[in-house]
């Protein structure tokens, strides 16, 4: 347990920016999840819609710092071409 006052302030902060950012993970997996299943159905026009939230949750957590840019702009690529390939 930390000891100092800006420590202890330190660690109200950082479980606060852990729960938040597993909020937002969670959210990811679950848009992608919906998109995977719209693919497997192969429904153009749900995957467009899933993969338009997709790219907002993704962009969204790539912004404030809860994934890399890099990562976000590697699964939006993949998950394009998935849609790419079933139409």
């Amino acid at each position: 347990m930390p000891q100092r006052k800006s420590a202890k302030k330190e660690l109200k902060k950082s479980l606060k920016r852990h729960a938040l950012n597993l909020t937002r993970k969670k959210k990811i997996k679950e848009a992608v999840k919906l998109y995977r299943k719209a693919i497997i159905a192969k429904n153009l026009e749900e995957a467009k819609k899933a993969l338009s939230l997709v790219y907002k949750t993704l962009d969204k957590a790539a912004s404030r710092g809860t994934i890399h840019p890099n990562k976000a702009g590697r699964k939006k690529s993949r998950l394009t071409s998935l849609l790419k390939s079933i139409s």
